[in-house]
């Protein structure tokens, strides 16, 4: 069994070290993917200079391109996002705008370097909105090219006007494990199908 890549594209708003509710579901994530052979790496946005726009190199100092070279080197993509008045974080809308710019990025039988990728999702708030983001995520990673997977997100939303983060709880509880699992599971065997056998071109 080839092993696969994945890179989690972590959008709190707070910079390293310091510690993150978004990083740690991810990191739940990457170890569930180890377990079927996918090694993976994590990249806290926050932590660089990645400049708005919407090509692959804006320029001046813009570190979004070592990014994207890690990106279009892996076979799954798995952003996570904090909750934010009921939205994703900034952080991941300027991912989102930077990864506009594959559409254009195509190969010479039509098709962005993103097809043939895997794309899932992480949420965690002490709000809620995760459906939403979920939403809004999976539409947008659609749109530039990457497949998701059945059930391919994982969340966890604190009760109606809460204040506690998911860093702060005593254990995973007993859904978000499950759905983590499933996500890794079932992506893992996505993306291995993919790199089988690839979309057409146009």
């Amino acid at each position: 069994m080839a092993t696969l890549t994945a890179l989690a594209l972590v959008c709190t708003l707070t910079k390293s070290p310091g510690e993150s509710s978004s990083e740690l579901i991810a990191r739940q994530v990457l170890d569930q993917l180890a377990e079927h052979d996918v090694t993976s790496d994590v990249v806290r946005v926050v932590d660089f200079d990645v400049h708005p726009g919407v090509s692959g190199d804006e320029g001046g100092g813009d570190e979004w391109p070592g990014i994207r070279e890690r990106i279009l080197a892996a076979d799954i993509l798995l952003v996570s996002t904090p909750t934010w008045l009921g939205h994703m974080s900034s952080v991941a809308q300027r991912v989102l705008e930077r990864l506009d710019a594959e559409l254009s990025d195509t190969d010479d039988a039509g098709r962005p370097a993103t097809f043939g990728k895997v794309g899932a999702v992480a949420v965690v708030g002490n709000e809620d909105g995760a459906h939403k983001i979920v939403a809004d995520l999976f539409q947008a990673l659609n749109d530039i090219g990457f497949t998701i997977p059945a059930q391919g997100c994982t969340y966890w939303n604190d009760h109606a006007m809460g204040g506690t983060d998911y860093h702060d709880l005593d254990g995973v509880p007993d859904a978000v494990a499950s759905t983590t699992a499933m996500l890794a599971r079932n992506a893992a065997h996505l993306a291995r199908l993919l790199s089988g056998q690839g979309y057409p071109g146009s």
